[in-house]
């Protein structure tokens, strides 16, 4: 997440990681699938190898799945109780504390494949910091390369009592950091998005020129 006020500090205190792994290893071990958004951008990257950047990475279980798959991961988070669970389990694998609104103080190179800001990323941000979060995620991908999100549009899809974010403000900031929209599914299963479905799950590309 980013932000000393982002709305996830301001839920979990900052102490949210081992809780949070409980809850994916009791998910898993009840048979539940917690690799979906890691799968579904798998699918999307075009060749082996891809550089992707997990922005809000938390305990790093989708960059730790596509780190299996073959593809070269690092994990961005502000929250270091998340960091700390992300490192023992993939000790190997690079992971930064760091804001997202400032995410060009890390000195990230813009090479990636692909950014991903799943797990209500965007919704949770700092108020106000939404745009220049989302100028940073453009600005390391190569042209061509891919923002995946995910987000919940309703209280429902959200661990906040209302929705922070419409569609129609997320499109215009990613259009102003050179993105454009290819795709747009209601769930990380690729099921169709519809008007007034309470998530989405978007697919944005970076401008070739």
């Amino acid at each position: 997440m980013t932000g000393d006020r982002d709305r996830w500090a301001e839920l979990t205190g900052g102490q949210a990681g081992e809780e949070y792994a409980r809850r994916f290893a009791r998910l898993a071990a009840s048979g539940h699938d917690v690799h979906g958004e890691a799968d579904f951008c798998a699918t999307l990257l075009a060749r082996p190898a891809a550089r992707v950047l997990d922005a809000g990475c938390g305990t790093g279980r989708i960059a730790i799945r596509l780190a299996e798959l073959g593809h070269s991961c690092t994990g961005v988070d502000i929250d270091p109780s998340m960091l700390a669970v992300a490192r023992r389990e993939a000790p190997a694998q690079e992971w930064l504390l760091g804001d997202l609104a400032r995410l060009d103080s890390l000195g990230l190179e813009p090479d990636y494949d692909m950014t991903i800001a799943a797990g209500n990323v965007i919704p949770l941000l700092a108020p106000g910091t939404e745009a220049a979060v989302v100028q940073q995620l453009a600005a390391v991908l190569r042209p061509g390369g891919l923002l995946v999100t995910g987000m919940g549009l309703d209280a429902a899809h959200l661990p906040l009592p209302e929705p922070t974010v419409t569609l129609t403000e997320f499109d215009h900031w990613c259009a102003r950091a050179g993105l454009t929209l290819l795709q747009r599914y209601a769930t990380w299963s690729g099921d169709p998005y519809e008007e007034g479905c309470g998530y989405a799950v978007s697919v944005h590309s970076r401008s070739t020129v």
